[in-house]
This record gives C-alpha cells, structure tokens and sequence, in this order.
C-alpha cells in the first residue's frame, strides 16, 4: 500500500465520521430519538374508563407498553450505536491508542451497555430463520 493510497483511506474515514456525525445529530433531534419516543405515553384511562372491566382494554394497554418500551430501547440503542461507530472511525484514523483516555473509555462503555442489552434476561437469540422470532 503506497502513501497516497493511505492519504486517501484518512480522507475517506474522516468524511465517513462527518457524515457519522451528521446522522447522529438528525437522529437525536428527530421524532425517533429516545426521548422523543420515551415522552410518548397513553395512559390506561385513555383506552376506556377505570371502572369499565374491559379485558381487551387491558390487554391492549399491555401490548402498547410493551412495544413503547421496546422501540425506545431501540431507539437508544441506535443512537449508541452510531456514536460508537463514529468513536472507532477517529480511532482508525488517529488510532485507538492516540484517543484520549475519556474517548475509549466512553467507547467501551457504549459497548458494554450494548452487549447487556442484547442479552438482557428472558431474551435469547435464536438464528433459527424458520422462527420467525429472530429473538
């Protein structure tokens, strides 16, 4: 691999964390964000009344938060995600030993919260593609 070639491998990765960082950024300002998603509650009232023994209402109400709690841990996820990506892109760049030590310990720590996440208890992966389930 000749100098000019390496020139052109830290141009590419520092374009690709601007866009990184431009995508992060849309995200965490978006309708999509884990805060936005987060603040997004129904309440059980809104489905029928408290004192209407409704089943299906319950069961509904169940489902929604559920599914709510679901796609903010996502949300948040992906956000990680993608600030991850951007660490270990300056790292690439600079190299990881060159970070500062808040850097690849912030870096780490995104890592470790993603790893328990996915395997948070009660959730096991299954790559059975017949499932249907994925989880």
């Amino acid at each position: 691999m000749s100098g000019a070639d390496l020139r052109r491998g830290v141009a590419a990765l520092k374009t690709f964390k601007k866009s990184i960082d431009t995508v992060l950024s849309e995200f965490e300002e978006s309708p999509g964000s884990s805060g936005k998603v987060g603040s997004q509650q129904v309440s059980r009232a809104s489905l029928s009344s408290a004192n209407s023994c409704f089943a299906e209402a319950d069961g509904l109400f169940g489902q929604y938060n559920r599914v709510h709690q679901r796609l903010t841990t996502l949300s948040r996820a992906l956000g990680q995600q993608i600030e991850s990506m951007g660490i270990a892109v300056h790292g690439a760049d600079v190299g990881f030993d060159n970070l500062d030590e808040d850097t690849r310990r912030q870096f780490w720590a995104i890592q470790t919260t993603l790893r328990e996440s996915l395997a948070a208890p009660g959730r096991k992966r299954t790559d059975d593609r017949q499932s249907e389930t994925g989880w």
